[in-house]
């Protein structure tokens, strides 16, 4: 019985995880879905945010990452059983952290594709990072 309980509820977090690809719009600004920035305060320094981001680290600057600490972070500053978007600076890393957080954890996911690159280069409002 423990056994059918458990893939009913591996299931189910199947059906309702998602994930998709979409580039940064205004359409997605406006639509108040959170977005999530997973790149480094360097990189967040360098090129600001886009308007509204919420800065949460992912992999560090030589690549290593803590999902724990990560997973902390995002519960506490985002509602998960929502859908939320993240970003990276081309979309490389995002589209790797989306299937995990979709598939592993259930989560509904935005990967915005071309990342900060393409949000700067749509003329997007980008705000400067403040610690």
């Amino acid at each position: 019985m423990r056994k059918i309980l458990l893939s009913l509820m591996i299931l189910s977090l199947t059906l309702f995880a998602s994930m998709s690809n979409q580039y940064p719009s205004q359409k997605i600004l406006d639509s108040k879905i959170p977005i999530v920035d997973i790149r480094t305060p360097g990189e967040w320094k360098e090129t600001g945010l886009a308007k509204g981001a919420i800065p949460i680290m992912f992999f560090d600057e030589k690549g290593a990452y803590n999902v724990n600490a990560f997973l902390d972070e995002l519960n506490k500053k985002v509602d998960t059983k929502k859908s939320f978007a993240i970003i990276c600076r081309t979309g490389n890393r995002t589209k790797m952290v989306a299937n995990f957080l979709s598939k592993d954890l259930g989560y509904d996911v935005i990967n915005l594709q071309g990342g900060m690159v393409y949000f700067k280069a749509s003329k997007l409002p980008i705000v400067p990072y403040k610690k």
